[in-house]
């Protein structure tokens, strides 16, 4: 799965929170969201920030972040949902997302789960989305 495809498809599954996600699908929205929170995090100090720059040092940051907090929001959903089609990959319920809440063990768990290769052929929540491209 591409990087363009990888981003279509989970807007286009904003909320399907039902079947599958290969790792691709799910580590290539990640990397999409980091990126693009990272840009415009930068646009949002460059618009409305403060930079202090001193003896070696340097400082940026804002107390209103209008373009990466709104990004934050409209993606939002379509995390949880790609999250939870992803733990659906490896055959565990989407309620373990909620591991997320544990502070640093529960996402270091998921974080394995979602890199964890997913159960071949189908299981209890569809077919596997990389059936015929396995050998």
């Amino acid at each position: 799965m591409s990087f363009a495809e990888a981003i279509k498809n989970n807007f286009s599954k904003y909320v399907t929170f039902s079947g599958r996600a290969r790792r691709s699908e799910f580590w290539l929205w990640i990397l999409f969201t980091f990126i693009a929170n990272i840009i415009l995090g930068g646009i949002d100090i460059a618009l409305f920030g403060t930079v202090t720059v001193g003896a070696g040092s340097f400082s940026a940051h804002t107390n209103f972040a209008p373009f990466s907090g709104i990004f934050s929001l409209v993606v939002l959903l379509p995390t949880i949902s790609v999250g939870v089609r992803r733990l659906h990959d490896t055959d565990r319920s989407g309620w373990w997302w909620w591991l997320s809440l544990i502070p640093l063990v529960g996402i270091i768990i998921l974080i394995v789960w979602w890199a964890t290769e997913g159960t071949r052929g189908a299981n209890r929540y569809g077919e596997d989305p990389l059936a015929g491209e396995r050998t």
